[in-house]
């Protein structure tokens, strides 16, 4: 029998139907095989994997496989959304064997799970071949597969380890980071490496804070021309805002157009923090359309916001997003659908399948003539209405703790920089802006309610919730991180103490449970479930890893209480990263975002005023600020507001205190002397 109908993953539930007898991860599933004697195959995926679909189209749907799967085999189906503690240990088990990884991943495992044959996607008649060898070599070779899977774990344990090489991290390692991926950028097109391409949110987000701090000009550039090259290509939704995972090429043209939640959270920092450092017109539009697309594309009412949108519309890829000239020419009419086609490079040769186009825009129009951006947002607005009345895209709407939490902290700081530049916004952009921070801010406060109504349970974060009813996964160390994060965001964006004090609530936790004996950490509980192996990947992928989400939270958390223990843990946790930033500036981007701000002070900003809301003094500290700064503006004393005790007003009128490391400036009240003090280096 199928056991997936009650699940809560949509992932999951996508096999329910199955012929497979898929079990969901648990310990039952391991003892059905240790009864039966049989092997275990395990098989991970997420809901928006275009593979994913494939395998379970020409595989999992078919009797004949289901056959061999059942009579053979105890069939584990994991989402590796709400498992990523088992991908991780079952990835590392294939990247080791198989010197790659990726999903669908396949693994073989022993009835107490060890792993002894690893994979991804196999064709249907290769899969049923690896099915009929397994059984085999589990009948009558049974030894060596034992041997094998013994060494695969001894393999994964030295790569999960800690307790290795330690360093503090230095402003000449983080230079030096900066240097290496000024290296391996690419001077053409944008972006590191080749296809396919991914964007390097966490890699820029460092390369803006390494700008603001050292003043490079190399590094703001190599920001500014891959946000320019992804804004116009086909990565980036140019009629509904927000971006794909990743460019199938090297130039950003050809999406996998799968829509993740994290990816989209993170380039919604990146251009935010381009537009409030240069005050660049696309950086501008495109964090605006990022922030709308969170709001109207994945916020889910009363709820979060769901994980992602479907590379597939009805089984094929792409089928909501691309045209054709005549398709064009049929919504716009003749004129107006040529010079769509003209601008979005939509050719009769098509860039995609079937000559169809992915849309791009093949020229800047944000610095033109005020009549040709009102023609291209005409004609942006006419297609959305066409596009949306094609068949869809699904959404896989389950609420994921972690990257709810990177998407609360990427709204909250959109909001404050979007307020500081209200007043330089002409008419049309001005209104629109205004009306996509209204419903940003409500999904936002939405998210941030429901985590913590919903995933906190018995003071320990649940991973994930849908339809309102929190799963069963524990939260892993990213979860507590980056919602640990979005609560200190909650605080400085409100004044509210409450979400101050579940932030050290989260933090203690992540201290008590998942402190390692070196000063790192480990991605889970010293009280979860015990996998063959404790995962404790420091490198950040594509998403923060969980100790770079900790210490960004913790690093936060000290600078609003002043409370040192916090960023003792939090240095303590970044120097076991130093060597691989020093080595892999790539894979280390958050880590080195962190870093940046603990070397930058980080500064505490205090503006006392009756009224915070466009204070010019408020406004200014969010516009200027140095990398990772905290900044509370309110009342003076406001109970739960450490950074507004005993600060009063001078002389009855607004007072800015600016703080770097719990040494303070003078109060100023004046806007020209707050800005002198944020901006000196």
């Amino acid at each position: 029998m199928n056991r997936l109908a009650d699940a809560t993953s949509p992932y999951l539930l996508q096999h329910k139907d199955n012929p497979v007898d898929w079990w969901p991860w648990c310990d039952e599933a391991f003892a059905e095989a240790k009864r039966r004697d049989v092997p275990v195959v395990i098989s991970v995926g997420y809901a928006a994997c275009h593979w994913c679909h494939v395998m379970a189209h020409e595989s999992f749907e078919d009797e004949q496989v289901g056959a061999l799967m059942n009579e053979n085999f105890v069939s584990i189906k994991v989402d590796r959304e709400e498992r990523p503690d088992v991908d991780a240990v079952y990835m590392t088990a294939t990247q080791a064997m198989t010197g790659q990884g990726g999903w669908p991943m396949t693994v073989f495992a022993t009835p107490d799970g060890t792993p002894f044959f690893c994979g991804t996607y196999f064709p249907q008649p290769n899969f049923i071949r690896l099915l009929q060898s397994v059984t085999t070599a589990w009948r009558d070779q049974r030894d060596a597969v034992l041997r094998q899977g013994a060494a695969v774990v001894e393999a994964i344990g030295g790569a999960q380890a800690v307790g290795g090489p330690s360093t503090p991290l230095t402003a000449d390692l983080l230079d030096a980071a900066a240097d290496q991926l000024a290296k391996e950028y690419d001077g053409t097109h944008g972006g590191f490496g080749g296809a396919p391409k991914f964007p390097p949110h966490m890699n820029l987000l460092f390369l803006l804070r390494h700008h603001q701090r050292t003043g490079s000009d190399q590094s703001l550039e190599l920001v500014r021309h891959t946000c320019e090259a992804m804004a116009r290509g086909g990565i980036h939704d140019q009629l509904a805002g927000g971006f794909a995972r990743y460019s199938v090429d090297a130039h950003w043209t050809v999406p996998h157009f799968e829509k993740m939640l994290y990816d989209n959270a993170l380039l919604l920092r990146v251009y935010t923090h381009l537009w409030r450092l240069t005050g660049d017109p696309m950086a501008r539009r495109v964090a605006r359309d990022t922030a709308r697309f969170l709001a109207d594309e994945l916020h889910r009412p009363g709820e979060g916001f769901a994980s992602a949108l479907d590379a597939d519309t009805e089984g094929v890829e792409g089928r909501t997003y691309v045209w054709t000239p005549a398709q064009l020419v049929e919504v716009l009419g003749e004129e107006d659908g040529r010079w769509a086609a003209d601008l979005f490079d939509v050719t009769e040769a098509g860039n995609f399948e079937h000559g169809t186009s992915v849309l791009r825009l093949a020229r800047d129009v944000d610095d033109t003539a005020p009549e040709i951006r009102q023609r291209w947002q005409d004609v942006v607005s006419r297609l959305l209405v066409a596009r949306d009345a094609r068949p869809q895209p699904a959404r896989d709407d389950k609420v994921v703790a972690a990257w709810n939490g990177l998407a609360i902290t990427a709204i909250a700081e959109f909001q404050q920089v979007a307020a500081g530049y209200a007043q330089d916004a002409p008419g049309d952009d001005a209104n629109l802006m205004e009306g996509v921070t209204i419903v940003a801010d409500g999904a936002m406060r939405d998210a941030a309610e429901h985590l913590a109504r919903v995933h906190l349970v018995d003071g320990r974060l649940r991973r994930t919730s849908r339809d309102g009813r929190v799963g069963e996964s524990a939260g892993v160390l990213e979860d507590y991180g980056c919602v640990a994060e979005a609560f200190c965001a909650m605080h400085q964006l409100t004044g509210e103490a409450r979400w101050l004090a579940l932030a050290g609530q989260l933090l203690d936790v992540a201290l008590e449970r998942f402190g390692a004996p070196d000063g790192g950490f480990y991605d889970t509980a010293d009280d979860a479930e015990r996998l063959v192996t404790r995962p404790a990947d420091p490198t950040d992928n594509a998403t923060p890893s969980g100790r770079s989400a900790i210490v960004a939270a913790l690093v936060a958390y000290t600078a609003l209480t002043g409370e040192s223990r916090y960023r003792e843990a939090a240095e303590a946790a970044l120097a076991t990263v130093a060597p691989i930033v020093a080595r892999h500036a790539r894979f280390t981007g958050y880590a080195a975002t962190v870093g940046e701000a603990l070397l930058s002070g980080p500064y505490e900003v205090a503006v006392v005023t009756d009224d915070p809301a466009g204070e010019p003094l408020v406004l200014a500290a969010h516009r200027h600020a140095p990398p990772g700064a905290v900044i509370v503006a309110g009342r003076p004393d406001q109970p739960g507001v450490p950074l507004l005790a005993d600060r009063p007003m001078v002389d009855g009128r607004p007072t800015a205190y600016a703080c770097r490391g719990f040494v303070c400036e003078r109060p100023v009240t004046q806007l020209g002397d707050l800005v002198a003090q944020l901006t000196a280096r």
